[in-house]
């Protein structure tokens, strides 16, 4: 089956409509760590380009006074808070506060007033204030970036849009250690949950 006749299939049943994209915008950016900018560690496929799609993302964001906030994965250094995600992937117990595998790539590096997010699982916003934080400086539409697609990106995407949030995905700055899961998560997300635009799309239609 193609994916012309998906969307088509999708259409018939009412998926794949788009929404108003209210300001004021935030920006999400989950995840983009050392350990998941280096293909010997979690990363690979398009992660590389995505975070570099992203640096001059950011500093428009700034330019512009969103709200940005960062994610990274951190689990206690005795492993204490393991969980079932760390039992699907038990590498990730590597990633604890002071390991540089766990720290924001330099290049974006959060600044001053940037929420840094500390999880365990995929989500940005689950046992987070993230959706708090967000709400307080008035967020309506969620700017997206980040790794992996299939993963804690969809799952962010997904918390999102349950807490209200309007999730704008821009889909060069996600990435995925592999294509396939990357390219079917962002049909999926936007035949769902989100609108997916690239960088300067979603720039142009914020502005």
């Amino acid at each position: 089956m193609t994916q012309i006749s998906d969307t088509q299939t999708y259409a018939k049943q009412g998926f794949g409509n788009t929404f108003e994209l209210k300001p004021p915008f935030g920006l999400l950016i989950i995840d983009f760590v050392n350990g998941f900018a280096d293909p010997e560690v979690f990363g690979g496929g398009n992660i590389k380009q995505a975070i570099a799609n992203t640096v001059p993302l950011l500093a428009e964001a700034r330019k512009r006074g969103w709200p940005v906030a960062h994610t990274r994965i951190v689990f206690a250094d005795d492993g204490a808070d393991h969980n079932i995600f760390s039992l699907k992937v038990p590498s990730m117990l590597g990633l604890k506060e002071d390991e540089l595998n766990s720290a924001i790539v330099p290049e974006l590096t959060p600044a001053a007033g940037e929420l840094v997010v500390r999880k365990t699982v995929p989500s940005a916003f689950f046992g987070t204030s993230l959706a708090a934080w967000l709400a307080m400086r008035g967020v309506q539409t969620l700017v997206v970036a980040g790794a992996v697609t299939s993963g804690c990106v969809r799952a962010s995407v997904v918390d999102a849009m349950q807490w209200g949030f309007r999730p704008l995905v821009l889909a060069d700055c996600v990435g995925d250690r592999a294509l396939g899961p990357h390219d079917a998560n962002l049909f999926d997300m936007a035949q769902k949950y989100a609108v997916v635009m690239t960088r300067d799309e979603a720039l142009a239609a914020t502005s």
